[in-house]
This record gives structure tokens, sequence and C-alpha cells, in this order.
């Protein structure tokens, strides 16, 4: 039961060690150190002046000796105590047999002073010292030295005083050292609580991240600041505002990836719609037709054929936009060597057979230019631009394209490169600066009235930027009443050795 107690109380201990905060563990540990550290240095000058004093003692006894044994040799006898509480007896010592002459100052008790008298070696400057309690008067030193032949001086220091003083050294060191432990313990924590300040805030920081919503914003206000705490911490302050930044930079991304994910749900739907109401409504009146006016039902299989049609050019498109997004994994590119000029020049002629009321001019060098691309998609690119043109531009409006190519001159050196530039250009009334930079979006129209037939799904912009980065380009739209451009670049291959 008592050690099932301990292992309890220990666990408790060790729990309330873990929810202390870690300025009072710093504090305690600071604590814990200078306690051993002092108890260290308490010990050893401890000892170092017991050591001191003993040999202070036994000098100071030598000196005595040398006085007594002129005494001891002229009277046979030590006639008087060189301090107070000190003893001296002479011995006459024959082979382990000490006997005492008399008179002699000596104690009561004399077993000691005999015992030392005994045990002293034979030799011309020998002598013994040693540590020995008298009964009834207490600790003494005793040293042990021969004056003659077979007659032994022997002297008795009392050691109270000593002892008195050691002891007072002691209580002076514990004293000292608890309250210097004390403030140790106080002022550090004091210290250590302003030290740690910086990473208390922190602390604050990421609780207040903890109980944020994170669902529904996209940034965190929240920051480490202060400059505090020496570059250590200032470092721990960079990299978490770091971490925060990223997290705000996460957090922003996702929620315009919902948003836009939310929104391109509903536009999808919205635009698949349509044609299938369409698709439903002539179904119905080609059942009709068939029961009761057979003549029209031609008209309405037509109109039937051109709504599924046109359901399936927005399927295929938001098809091949999602191709495009996942091309890390799956390309719907169809590389070969195709000259950009030559299909710039056949979007041209096909934009002048289903586009009569508009006049289109082609820009092109008389060199061909060559890339490694994809021709089908290349030309879909041209083509929802060039319709795109057409669609939002009155009748009989100009438009322009342009094939050309930069850094053609370098190109022909082996291993340089250029870049092939496409421009589309109408007199239109052109785009509002505030929807420039939304007009590849998926299903964004700048004119929200249009009608489906007229403006189309707004998909066809999202799918030529989609596949003039999936070919390593760019393409970008500059705009002005009068004029609108859109360009295209796409990289040049190296020149061949």
């Amino acid at each position: 039961m008592s050690g099932s107690g301990t292992g309890g109380a220990l666990r408790r201990l060790r729990g309330a060690y873990r929810r202390t905060r870690l300025g009072t563990r710093l504090a305690l540990g600071i604590g814990v150190l200078s306690l051993v550290v002092f108890a260290v240095v308490g010990t050893a000058l401890t000892t170092y002046m017991k050591d001191y004093l003993e040999r202070q003692l036994g000098e100071q006894m030598k000196v005595v000796q040398v006085t007594q044994s002129k005494d001891a040799q002229a009277h046979g006898i030590v006639q008087r105590r060189p301090y107070y509480g000190w003893f001296t007896a002479v011995y006459d010592v024959q082979g382990r047999t000490a006997v005492l002459r008399k008179p002699a100052d000596v104690p009561a008790d004399t077993a000691e002073l005999t015992a030392v008298a005994q045990a002293l070696p034979d030799g011309g400057d020998a002598h013994l010292l040693r540590t020995a309690h008298i009964a009834g008067e207490g600790t003494y030193k005793l040293r042990a030295c021969e004056v003659e032949p077979g007659v032994v001086l022997v002297t008795a220091a009392p050691m109270q005083d000593m002892q008195a003083t050691m002891r007072q050294l002691i209580t002076v060191q514990v004293v000292t050292f608890a309250l210097a432990l004390l403030g140790l313990v106080v002022i550090g924590r004091t210290v250590l609580r302003r030290g740690l300040k910086p990473f208390s805030d922190m602390a604050h920081t990421a609780r207040g991240i903890t109980s944020h919503n994170l669902t529904g914003s996209a940034g965190l206000e929240v920051r480490a600041g202060g400059g505090r705490g020496g570059p250590e911490v200032e470092e721990l302050r960079t990299a978490f505002n770091t971490m925060l930044e990223h997290i705000d930079d996460a957090l922003a991304v996702r929620t315009e990836a919902e948003q836009r994910l939310r929104r391109f749900v509903a536009d999808a739907s919205h635009e698949l719609r349509t044609p299938l109401m369409s698709v439903r409504g002539y179904a119905d009146l080609f059942q009709y037709a068939a029961a009761n006016e057979p003549e029209e039902r031609e008209k309405h299989l037509a109109r039937l054929r051109a709504e599924a049609a046109r359901m399936g050019v927005l399927l295929d498109d938001l098809l091949l936009l999602a191709r495009l997004d996942a091309a890390e994994v799956e390309t719907p590119l169809r590389l070969e060597d195709a000259d950009l000029t030559e299909l710039a020049r056949e979007a041209a002629d096909a934009f002048r057979a289903g586009r009569g009321e508009h006049v289109l001019s082609v820009t092109a060098g008389p060199d061909p230019v060559r890339l490694r691309l994809d021709p089908l998609r290349i030309r879909q690119v041209l083509d929802n631009l060039l319709t795109n043109a057409a669609m939002h531009t009155p009748a009989g409006t100009k438009v322009r394209l342009e094939v050309s190519a930069t850094g053609a001159g370098q190109a022909v050196r082996v291993g340089s490169s250029g870049t092939a530039v496409v421009r589309v250009c109408d007199s239109g009334p052109g785009i509002p600066a505030a929807d420039q930079e939304r007009v590849f979006d998926r299903f964004y129209r700048v004119d929200k009235a249009r009608s489906r037939d007229r403006g189309g799904s707004g998909l066809g912009l999202a799918v030529a930027r989609s596949l003039v980065r999936a070919h390593g380009g760019t393409i970008e739209v500059t705009s002005r009443p009068g004029s609108t451009t859109f360009t295209i670049r796409l990289p040049l291959p190296p020149a061949l050795p």
C-alpha cells in the first residue's frame, strides 16, 4: 500500500509539473541547479576552511611544543599550561608502555593521551597528530613528539573554538545561499517571464487561430507582433508569421476555389438547363406535329438536333477544360510540327465563310512559323477568338489577324529560340476595364443581358486560355473604346544544328 501511495504521489507531482508554465519550470530548474552549485561550493569552502584551521592549530601546537620541550628537558615536567583549556603531559616510554610523569596537567581521562604517546613511532623528528574525544572535556587535537630518547611530550589543544567557527561558517553559508536562492528564483522568474513574453504572445495568437472559423473566412488577421526577445525569438516570430501568411494564402486559394466551383456548377447547370428545356420542348412539338401536323415535323426535328448539338458543344468544352485542369496526369494535346501561319489562314477562311458581315484581314510574314503544337487545338483557339470578335461587335466591324515571330534573327542560330505572336484585333466598342481581368473566367459574360444565342456559353475564352497555357504560352487582352486586342505568345523551338 505504501508503494502504491508513493507512486500515486509521484504521478500527481509529475502531472502538476507538466501543467506548470515554461517560465516557472525554467525558474525551478535554475533554482535546483543553483542549489546544487551552492551545495558544492559550500561543501568545498567548509572543507577547505576546516583543513586550514586544523593546519593552523597543528602549527600552533608545534610552536608551543618547541618551548615545552626545553622546559621538559630542564625540569623533567611542563610546569604551566600554554593556553586556557590546553593540556600537557610528559611520558616515559619503554617499548609499548607509557608512564605519565607526576605532577602533570592532564584531564581526568588520560587514555587518549597515553595511547598517542604509545603510538609515537621511533625516530629523531618523529611526531604524531591525532584528533580524539576526551571524556568530560570534548574533542581535542593531540600532538606527541619525542623530547629525548624514551621521553615523549603530548600536548592536547581543544577544538571547541574551531568547531564553533565552522558551525558559524556553515550557518552563514546556509542563510546566505538560501537568501540568494530565493532571490534568484524570484528575480529569475520575473526576468524569464519578461523574456518569454514574446512566446506567450505567440501562444495567445495560436489560441486565437484555433478559435478562428476557418470555414467562414479566408484570412487570419492575427499576427505575432513586437520586437523583443533577441535574434532567436525574432527568427521564431518571423517563421510564425510566415506560416500564418502561408495559411492565409492557402485559405484564400481554397475559398476562391470553392467559390469558383460553386459558380461553375451553378453556371454549368444553368447553361445545360437551357438546351435541355429546348430539347424537351421541341420533342413535345415534334410528337404533336407527328400526330397532327406532319409537315411541321422536319422543322421541329431540325431545331431539336440544333439544340442537341449546342448542348454537345457545351459538354465538349466542359470536358476539355476538365482534362486541361488535370494536364499533369493526362495531356489532351497531340503535338506535331505545324505552320502557325497556315493555321491562321485556314481560320480566316472559315471565318469569312461563316461571318461575311465582318471585314477580316490577315497579316503574316512570308516565312512559315513552325511550332510543335496540336493543330486542332490551336485552330480551336483561333476560331474562338475570331468568333468572340464577331459576336461582340456590330456588323461591318473590321477584324484583323496578325501572325509574327519575335527573335526570329536569333532563332536561326543553333540552340536559340524566340516567340511566336498571334494577335486578334477588332475595332468594336471595347471591353470595360472592370471586366478585362475576368473575360477568361468560365461562364463570364461582359453583357449579362445578352441572349444565349448571341452571347454564347461563356466558355470560349476560358478554353482558349487553357489551351494556350497547355502549349506553354500566354494570352492577354488589352482594350479601349474602338480597339480590342487579344495577344497569344507561344515559344518557338530552338534552332537545330
